[in-house]
């Protein structure tokens, strides 16, 4: 047999064999995960309300619930094995639906989503700022949901083992952040506020003082906290909380961190929250979006909303938050799965 010939034997099958993974890979393309949705309830002296996004086959639809309209199949038979597990904390004042279009994402991709409503500080009640126990409560919360998640065996067993990433907006970033980094300073907050001017929004949502003199409303003072989870192994974070973080417990972090910060948060000044953790986590992957005010990482609500932080559907002048949304989301599911092991 000549060259020619012996080479093309060889060549036939393997362009049949490129082109059935071709096939395979088109196959699978197209055959991509709806999102299910259920909720759960973590029982305790403070029940949290978990809402699971999770892959399923079945179609889809947008379900109005208050201001929101996540795109779901509501009781769907999950697919029999996820990707991965990813906790999804909202911000101060917030709900389990605020990013409803990040855990619908994920939920596509193949991963189950457990995103909680924190108690005493969700949309009904931010009591739990002034209960001294803010910082480490929150966390508490965030691994209370994990602990429920891992048990449920609806559940547990289509979790891969140590595939568990979180993903928090705002005091959610700071939540799931606190899981990563394994300590906080409540302290730290308070001295913040009375020794600079320019983050007025942090010391009002944590009622703390901004002009140096004691505020009539100042949060008790909560002791150093231990709040870390190993259980964790990626996190992402979108213009979250940080000065709580001291910068050696930062530096000490080994874990995969994506941090989002706002060019005009108003909320929150990078200065000492995003930017700030960004550059003092080692290998942190910093990713600031221009023109973005602090609610753009949040789903855009059916309607207005009053909040304590501002209108969580407000937007600076310019800002198309649908489409940063669309590529926020492409990101959020290319970390996890880059950074999950």
């Amino acid at each position: 047999m000549s060259f020619q010939a012996t080479l093309m034997s060889v060549a036939r099958p393997a362009a049949r064999a490129l082109g059935a993974l071709a096939l395979l890979a088109a196959v699978g393309s197209a055959q991509a995960f709806q999102s299910g949705f259920r909720s759960l309830t973590v029982a305790g002296p403070e029940p949290i309300p978990v809402a699971l996004f999770y892959p399923t086959e079945a179609p889809a639809r947008a379900l109005p619930m208050g201001p929101w309209s996540p795109v779901v199949a509501p009781g769907a038979p999950a697919v029999a094995r996820f990707k991965g597990l990813i906790l999804l904390s909202h911000g101060t004042g917030g709900s389990e639906l605020g990013h409803h279009n990040l855990a619908t994402r994920l939920a596509q991709e193949g991963y189950l989503v457990a995103a909680p409503r924190h108690p005493q500080d969700d949309w009904q009640s931010r009591a739990l700022v002034r209960s001294g126990q803010y910082f480490g409560e929150r966390a508490r919360q965030a691994s209370r949901v994990l602990d429920a998640v891992l048990a449920d065996p609806a559940w547990a067993e289509r979790i891969p083992a140590g595939r568990i990433g979180a993903l928090g907006h705002s005091a959610g970033g700071y939540t799931v952040l606190a899981l990563a980094v394994g300590s906080a300073v409540p302290a730290r907050a308070g001295a913040h506020c009375r020794t600079v001017r320019d983050d007025p929004g942090f010391c009002q949502l944590g009622q703390l003082s901004a002009t140096g003199s004691a505020a009539p409303a100042e949060a008790p003072r909560e002791s150093p906290v231990q709040v870390g989870d190993a259980r964790v192994q990626a996190v992402l974070v979108m213009a979250p909380v940080g000065v709580v973080f001291a910068p050696e417990a930062l530096g000490q972090v080994r874990r995969p961190v994506k941090v989002y910060t706002a060019e005009h948060d108003e909320v929150l000044n990078s200065r000492y929250h995003g930017q700030y953790v960004a550059g003092a986590v080692p290998g942190a992957e910093a990713e600031p979006v221009k023109g973005a005010g602090h609610f753009a990482f949040m789903a855009a609500p059916l309607q207005s909303l009053r909040s304590d932080a501002g209108d969580p559907g407000a937007d600076p002048a310019g800002f198309d938050r649908a489409a940063f949304q669309a590529r926020l989301a492409e990101d959020v599911v290319a970390f996890f799965n880059r950074s999950l092991p």
